[in-house]
């Protein structure tokens, strides 16, 4: 289907330049001299407007506050052969999609209309994502060794009545964990309260834990329901428990060791049957050695899990990119191969959390149907001059222990990489960026 373009500018020979320029592309353009005489139609039915700034009458940027007026989601391209900085911020700040500076070439004005029309089709797709899977509850994503060994110990615990840790590093899924844990339970049905502790001064988090009566402190207006009797056969997941003063710590282990709760204020004890999970981003075994952890809590808790980072689990960085993507809205958009390699042998210090991070900040920045290694951010675009350069890097043992698995593979099936692919349990996309990853081409030539 062919796209509609109106182009507005005082100058009827730059109305047939870019009338010209853009059929070769096989737009339908009209075009207007008049700012004014285009606003009298219904412009809804243009999926792109281009429009100058300096015009009689009524110029470029008191047109597009008009059309964003009625049409709030129409692109709109401003031009202009008297750019600032100044002109530029305020074109943007009503809303225009892009400004180009004229002089400009019939090149450079298809390249800038092809990118917005493509950042259109890519927000309306969005919009018209099924409501049903946006609303799904995110669940943990993964088909490595690594992850099939962690989901047969979170399914083992589920549906105990067991304390659990879990640990891990900053970004790892923790709280992802503690939702599967609780929602894989006959539990499921009952409330499922989470604490930030990190986030809520000491003082305050007794008082959300346990509850006050009224008249218990300054402020203290009315009575409060404190979150562990909130959450009141169901689950109680404590985030960064160790930022738990240590005082607060051996309140809350009276509570584990008998589910006893007394509001603040109050001499009455009721008792509490609820799940206790919590969450560590610090190796709580130094947090004890150090004393800022009670070794008394940490017994408390029956089932220690360990969530691996994103570093131990490269093989699912496709799939949680293409999870990401269709949850952000952009289903269709493209990884080339280059830009994967990329996130492949990349670290990922602050693992799923950093990954869509970085996957949000290259969509908006260019979000264009295929992300090239150019597209991604800097540091990623540093460590494709280090591949191209030939430049030394060390294999973690993990990694070490891979492309040994992969070589035994290929050289096992004569460098069939179907069958090979099909042994390793992996798609042939995958094989074939682990082979280039890991040097394994050559070898298989010399």
């Amino acid at each position: 289907m062919k796209s509609h373009i109106l182009v507005i500018d005082d100058d009827a020979v730059a109305c047939e330049f870019l009338q010209e320029a853009l059929s070769l592309d096989g737009y339908d353009v009209k075009t207007y001299t008049s700012a004014k005489e285009a606003l009298k139609q219904d412009l809804s039915q243009y999926d792109l407007l281009m429009s100058d700034i300096r015009m009689p009458e009524m110029d470029g940027l008191q047109f597009l506050n008009e059309v964003h007026k009625t049409w709030p989601d129409l692109p709109v391209i401003l031009m202009t052969a008297y750019g600032s900085l100044e002109t530029t911020m305020e074109a943007i700040s009503l809303g225009a999609w892009d400004y180009i500076s004229k002089p400009f070439s019939p090149e450079d004005c298809r390249t800038i209309v092809k990118k917005v029309l493509e950042v259109r089709e890519l927000r309306e797709k969005r919009l018209k994502l099924d409501l049903s899977e946006a609303d799904k509850a995110p669940a943990l994503l993964g088909s490595s060794a690594a992850m099939v060994e962690f989901y047969k110990q979170i399914a083992r615990v589920a549906d105990a009545s067991a304390s659990v840790l879990i640990e891990g590093e900053s970004g790892t899924g923790k709280e992802l964990t503690a939702r599967s844990l609780h929602n894989m339970s006959s539990r499921r049905e009952k409330p499922f309260v989470v604490v930030h502790c990190g986030a809520i001064p000491d003082n305050l988090l007794e008082s959300e834990l346990f509850g006050y009566e009224k008249g218990a402190f300054t402020g203290a207006s009315h009575q409060h329901i404190g979150l562990l009797e909130s959450a009141e056969g169901g689950t109680v997941f404590l985030d960064e428990i160790t930022e738990m003063s240590t005082a607060l710590q051996g309140k809350f282990l009276r509570f584990m060791q008998n589910g006893e709760i007394r509001k603040i204020g109050s001499h009455d004890v009721r008792h509490v049957a609820v799940r206790v999970v919590a969450a560590a981003n610090k190796n709580i075994d130094q947090e004890v050695n150090a004393g800022r952890f009670r070794l008394d809590l940490l017994y408390r808790f029956i089932v220690r899990l360990h969530v691996p980072p994103l570093r131990e689990r490269k093989e699912d960085i496709p799939l949680l990119i293409e999870s990401m993507l269709k949850k952000f809205g952009y289903p269709n958009v493209r990884i080339s191969v280059e830009a994967m390699e990329l996130l492949m042998s990349y670290d990922w210090p602050g693992n799923v959390r950093e990954m869509e991070n970085v996957l949000q900040q290259t969509l908006l920045l260019s979000p264009f149907a295929v992300i090239l290694p150019e597209n991604l951010p800097v540091r990623f675009q540093q460590q494709q001059e280090l591949v191209k350069s030939n430049a030394p890097y060390e294999l973690s043992p993990l990694e070490i222990a891979e492309r040994e698995k992969i070589l035994q593979t290929l050289q096992a099936t004569l460098w069939n990489q179907s069958k090979a692919a099909h042994i390793l349990d992996i798609d042939r996309k995958t094989l074939r960026m682990k082979i280039r990853r890991y040097g394994l081409i050559s070898e298989k030539k010399s």
